[in-house]
């Protein structure tokens, strides 16, 4: 695809064009671009905003997680648990938990029982 073909379609999106805005999407996984998805994703993009937590959870970006769930994202909190308790990130549970979340109290617990 070239640039002038991503402009014509990012303007297709902006325009409300729903196949383009999927379009563009699912160009953005492909590519692994994960500035692509953010841009969507704050445009309120939802699909983007799945995919970006995805890809933010394969790739252990922690710190796009962060700002995705500061943001609202319960998926990307879900995912940030996730990630932390793998990686038996006890600080980031104990951020999470005494922010209220049960579930990272939970799998905090959990990891300081052993």
């Amino acid at each position: 695809m070239t640039d002038h073909d991503l402009s014509a379609l990012r303007e297709r999106a902006e325009d409300g064009d729903e196949n383009a805005l999927d379009e563009l999407v699912q160009l953005a996984v492909e590519l692994g671009d994960m500035d692509e998805l953010r841009r969507l994703a704050d445009g309120e993009s939802s699909d983007a905003t799945d995919e970006l937590i995805q890809l933010a959870g394969e790739l252990g970006d922690m710190q796009e997680l962060r700002r995705l769930a500061e943001g609202g994202s319960s998926d990307a909190v879900d995912q940030l648990i996730e990630l932390a308790t793998e990686r038996d990130d006890l600080d980031e549970l104990r951020r999470l938990a005494d922010l209220g979340n049960i579930t990272a109290a939970e799998q905090l617990a959990e990891l300081t029982a052993d």
